[in-house]
């Protein structure tokens, strides 16, 4: 992979945007990269990481955002880096997670990581992925290496493997997992201890399961298991055979009694079907002869329901015919009211306005002679004004034209107005600005001056509040230290008095034994002590009852744990001592009130600069909008001296015509006030007079169909036999009542039948007799199911214990059966364990699995980096691999497995790598860091790595050792590759023409590039 160029932008030291040509630095091969310290020479590598993985490496990823603090505050964080791997060139343009100012309000906006990664190809870039996730992917399968790999083969940080020449063999191991990802294989160790545990809880928990069983033998047998496993199958077989005989026994008995029981049931049964009988035999005579009563009501109904029906078809005419009256008498009133609306109108008549009268005009039932027909003479009104409407639309143009020219008017007097009102304000406005510019401009120096102390007020507080954090956890650990104290008081109170009452117990059985031993004496058993089958006088407890073994093992048990956590709160008081002296430490000495003060103190003066800071970008806008304002006043005040005099010109032509309008429009509007009037009054009243035409029109069609309605209604009554309307309506009945008066016809029907059907059933008739005695019967059941149920009961207790004692039998097989293959499994994942963690015999040289897989590539860094330290050393130092433990690798059997010496050619002797001198480090750390390259490289399988960087250590170099070493490293460009040394040493300036020098200063650090 080689580096073309790379542009930072608000990152890290760099406030502007700097580019570096890696192309220019790498044409000679060996480049250096100087400057002073802190300046950002690290930062240019931190760039390349973040633009590749999107994070920097070691701490500075986990610290902060890699934003510039000397950066504007609306400025974006923008890294783009240009590379070509595997014939592939690619752009990628990536920007951190960061905070900027709102572009409306104040306060600030989270703008979250982007990423833009484009390829060239075919002449042009193209769109690859904007996805973090998707970048991540795609560089880690081109370029073949993760961050943690990348670094040390690409980098080369010096400091971090002379802490790797030096190291132990557990951090050399935590060092060469991360790049070479072999971290399965401490997961296999892991897995093989895990798997090891497990089963020994499976032992442990098997144990357990075959005593749970037994003791539940014990319980649902009634008997006491024996204290051996051995003898628990034959115990348990036992045990199962005679309680299964005793349930067989059961079984005959409990028969005899069911047989009973049912037999009882059965005529108790029999007795109360039969008095059911009896008593619906008796329902249906009493229901026969009621119903028998009631024939005539059932009649009538009959009667009501005809007269009904024939109601029905008459009355949707009756209906009919007073819909009609009401139409009619509606229209009646319609007609009087529009007639009553026109009358006065100029050209109406008194005979046109007043209502008609006479016979028929108000709907009498009696129809009489035609009423006056008004309607010609509504119509001829109603033409004349609307012949006048079409004459005075055609002056409706010339009325709004004359309102136009009264608005404009109105507009242009008020324009003038406010010309010259805005020209006084803009000459007040004028002379106020030259003062508020020179406040802003005195305003915008102090902002500056007090944002640029963000950085310092940031780390005072950052100290502050971890003072008050420890000031804080010294107060709560001595709270936390009085309770356990207290704890740990009452714990030794405890253990002391569980101790005392196990002693009490022990010393009570030991003194009772031989009672305890008289008490399991059987007559004619032989005693365990002195074989006697006769037991005359046999022990008894001198006082109080007899201690069991059970008791003592309970107490002793007890005395045991109390001691326990007695240790265990002991050793909390001693940690939370251990902790509270701590905090004291590192909070200097504050008490938590005044370390509160301090931190708001701090983070005051952090929130003013950073206030500051924001409050830079909101002053210059502002004196630059006074400015701008300066300058739209002078431009504005010529507009408006223009304006006015146009404004008068077409005021006064306006006013002439406007003039000119009224003259005509007032002789055609007549006495109305305006011409809109006239029109709105002769069109309302020719609405008026269609209205009473139409109304009339109306009212002479509701007079036909009533008149037709009344004939109809009379026909058809005289169809349904009713001598008169009266009729009609008396014995009419709506739907519900008519589906309520045939329902209750049904029911008296469906009544009457089922009580005809009652008396004719043979099974009834055949109950005709006297009545069983049910209370005897009832009794009789009762006492013979109770005898059943205790019958049953017994049985089915026996029958369960045999079950659940043959089930727990073969239970009991089975898990003392199961148990040997766990054992087995056990012994062998106990002995992999070991082999694996290397504290196993079979192990010969105690090294871990995950140490023996690493040393391998260990042999192989080492033998790659000779080759170049012997040339730095001028031949005489050569490292070498070794399964020794080295002398901080610890007392544990597995401690060592990757250690290194270094063997000095010149006294033939091997040495430690902690006893080489400044200098002898770095080219020893050099020598190892780009075979660990060149080793890792080749491991991931990724693309060969064109353009590496060297960072600092040339300093402990002297001019000899110096010049082998930069001839190392120039040998690394064979083949093409480019070789960055970063380093503040001053001879490398002379020795190295092509440099990347880093400027710092207090707005921000640049680059500059030489040769």
């Amino acid at each position: 992979m080689r580096l073309h160029t790379l542009t930072l932008q608000a990152f890290g030291p760099f406030a502007g945007t700097e580019e570096v040509d890696f192309d220019r630095l790498g044409a000679g091969g060996l480049f250096l990269v100087h400057g002073p310290t802190g300046a950002g020479k690290t930062s240019v590598l931190d760039a390349v990481c973040f633009a590749l993985y999107g994070s920097v490496p070691g701490a500075r990823g986990r610290d902060r955002s890699p934003r510039s603090d000397h950066a504007p505050p609306d400025r974006r964080p923008l890294v783009t880096l240009e590379f070509t791997v595997g014939g592939r060139r690619v752009r990628i343009e990536r920007s951190p997670r960061w905070e900027r100012p709102k572009k409306r309000g104040t306060g600030t906006r989270v703008e979250n990581a982007k990423v833009v990664v484009l390829e060239h190809s075919g002449g042009r870039w193209t769109d690859v992925t904007t996805r973090p996730d998707e970048a991540g992917q795609f560089v880690g399968d081109l370029v073949g290496l993760t961050l943690d790999q990348f670094c040390p083969v690409a980098m080369l940080p010096q400091g971090d493997f002379a802490r790797f020449l030096r190291a132990k063999s557990d951090e050399r191991r935590d060092s060469l997992e991360r790049i070479f990802n072999t971290r399965v294989f401490r997961d296999v160790e892991e897995w093989f201890k895990g798997h090891a545990n497990k089963l020994r809880h499976e032992v442990e928990s098997a144990g357990d399961e075959v005593r749970s069983v037994a003791g539940r033998i014990a319980e649902v047998g009634r008997s006491t298991a024996p204290e051996l496993p051995e003898e628990l199958t034959a115990w348990a077989a036992e045990l199962a055979a005679v309680t299964g005989a005793t349930a067989l026994d059961a079984v005959p008995v409990a028969a005899e009694f069911t047989a009973a029981r049912d037999a009882a049931l059965r005529a108790l049964a029999d007795g109360r079907e039969l008095r059911a009988r009896q008593e619906r035999l008796a329902a249906a005579r009493d229901r026969a002869a009621r119903l028998a009563g009631h024939a005539d009501r059932r009649a009538g109904l009959d009667v009501r329901l005809d007269a009904a029906e024939r109601a029905e078809s008459v009355l949707p005419f009756l209906r009919a015919r007073d819909s009609r009256r009401t139409d009619l008498d509606k229209a009646e009133l319609a007609v009087a009211d529009h007639l009553s609306l026109v009358a006065g109108l100029p050209g109406i008549g008194p005979a046109v306005s007043s209502p008609p009268s006479g016979p028929g005009a108000a709907g009498t039932d009696a129809p009489g002679p035609e009423p006056l027909r008004p309607q010609e003479a509504l119509r001829a009104a109603e033409q004349e004004r609307r012949a006048e409407l079409a004459r005075l639309e055609h002056l409706r143009g010339d009325a709004g034209r004359r309102r136009a020219l009264g608005r404009s008017v109105d507009e242009l007097t008020a324009r003038l107005v406010r010309t010259r009102e805005e020209s006084a304000r803009l000459r007040e406005r004028a002379l106020s600005l030259p003062p508020r510019v020179e406040s802003l401009t005195g305003e915008l120096r102090r902002v500056r001056d007090l944002a640029g102390q963000v950085e310092s007020a940031g780390t005072a507080l950052a100290a502050a509040e971890r003072r008050r954090e420890a000031a804080a956890a010294y107060e709560r650990l001595g709270r936390e230290l009085e309770e356990a104290e207290a704890r740990c008081r009452r714990a030794v109170d405890a253990a002391q008095a569980a101790r005392e009452r196990a002693l009490a117990l022990r010393e009570r059985r030991i003194t009772h034994m031989a009672a305890e031993l008289a008490s399991g004496l059987a007559e004619g058993a032989p005693c365990p002590v002195c074989g006697s089958a006769e037991h005359p006088r046999p022990a008894l407890p001198s006082d109080g009852d007899l201690v069991s073994a059970e008791e003592e093992r309970a107490a002793q048990a007890a005395a045991d744990d109390a001691a326990s956590r007695r240790t265990a709160a002991e050793s909390d008081v001693v940690a939370l001592g251990e902790r509270r002296a701590a905090a004291l430490e590192r909070a200097e000495g504050l008490t938590p009130e005044s370390a509160r003060d301090e931190v708001g103190e701090r983070a005051r003066a952090l929130a003013d600069a950073r206030a500051a800071a924001g409050e830079v970008r909101r002053v210059e806008e502002s004196l630059e909008q006074l400015e701008a304002e300066v300058e739209r006043i002078r431009t504005r005040e010529g507009e408006l001296t223009r304006l006015e005099a146009e404004a008068g010109t077409e005021l006064e032509s306006a006013v002439r015509e406007h003039g000119r309008l009224t003259a005509l429009l007032d002789a055609a509007r007549g006495d109305d006030p305006g011409l809109e009037e006239r029109i709105t009054r002769l069109s309302g009243e020719a609405d008026l007079l269609r209205a009473a035409s139409e109304a009339a029109n109306t009212r002479d069609g509701a007079a036909e169909e009533y008149r037709s309605a009344v004939a109809e209604a009379e026909r058809y009554r005289a169809e349904a036999r009713f001598a008169d309307e009266a009729g009609v309506w008396e014995a009419a009945v709506d739907e519900p009542q008519r589906r309520a008066l045939r329902e209750r016809a049904r029911v008296f029907d469906d009544e009457l039948a089922a009580a005809r059907a009652a008396l004719a059933d043979p099974e009834l008739l055949a109950a005709d007799g006297p009545a069983p005695d049910i209370a005897a019967l009832a009794a009789g059941a009762e006492r013979a199911s109770a005898s059943a149920d205790r019958a049953v009961a017994w049985r089915s207790m026996l029958e369960e214990r045999a079950r659940r004692l043959s089930a727990l039998r073969r239970e009991l097989r089975s898990r003392m059966e199961g148990s040997e293959p766990v054992l087995r499994r056990y012994a062998v994942a106990e002995g992999l364990r070991g082999l694996a963690a290397g504290t196993s015999g079979d192990n010969t040289d105690n090294v871990r699995l995950s140490a023996y897989v690493l040393a391998a590539r260990l042999e192989q860094v080492v033998a790659a980096a000779n080759g170049r330290l012997l040339t730095m050393s001028d031949g005489r130092y050569e490292l070498r691999y070794t399964v020794d433990k080295a002398a901080g690798d610890g007392r544990a059997r597995s401690a060592g497995g990757l250690g290194m010496r270094v063997v000095d050619a010149w006294t033939g002797v091997e040495r430690d790598p902690a006893t080489l001198s400044g200098g002898e480090t770095f080219f020893s750390s050099l020598a190892l860091a780009l075979g660990l390259g060149d080793v890792a490289a080749a491991e991931a399988g990724g693309a060969d790595i064109d353009t590496l960087f060297v960072d600092e250590g040339f300093g402990t170099l002297d001019e000899d050792t110096l010049e082998e070493v930069l001839d190392v490293l120039d040998r690394l460009r064979d083949g093409g590759r480019a070789v960055g040394v970063v380093s503040h040493v001053a001879d490398l300036k002379h020795r190295v023409t092509t440099r990347l020098k880093v400027v710092k200063g207090p707005s921000g650090s640049r680059v500059e590039h030489t040769g």
